[in-house]
């Protein structure tokens, strides 16, 4: 499984940006996918999760705010964030289970007050 994101950058307090992940691979395989993200001097957080049957699951500091979504074939997955704060800032990155756990390229978040 490879994992293309996307749709990073820079935005101001209660902004709003949506993330991209695209799966290539043996997307069959897939039983779930998401976000972590990681800002500096901390570990890496879930954000948000979806199984292959649609359920969703969100970290407490981004429910209401985050939604995840996928389209119908499944192979790409979006985070749309609204209401966006300062403490948003990290470096996100997409993730896929199978059998095993695949990571994408993380992509930079920047949340400015």
């Amino acid at each position: 499984v490879q994992l293309q994101a996307s749709g990073g950058g820079l935005v101001q307090a209660g902004g709003s940006l949506r993330l991209t992940c695209a799966a290539s691979g043996s997307i069959f395989s897939i039983s779930y996918m998401g976000w972590y993200r990681q800002a500096p001097g901390n570990e890496r957080e879930l954000v948000a999760t979806i199984t292959s049957g649609g359920r969703t699951n969100y970290a407490d500091s981004v429910k209401g705010r985050f939604t995840i979504s996928r389209d119908n074939a499944k192979t790409t997955v979006y985070l749309q964030m609204n209401s966006l704060k300062p403490e948003d800032t990290a470096v996100y990155y997409c993730y896929a289970i199978t059998g095993a756990a695949y990571w994408g390229q993380g992509t930079q978040v920047t949340v400015s007050s």
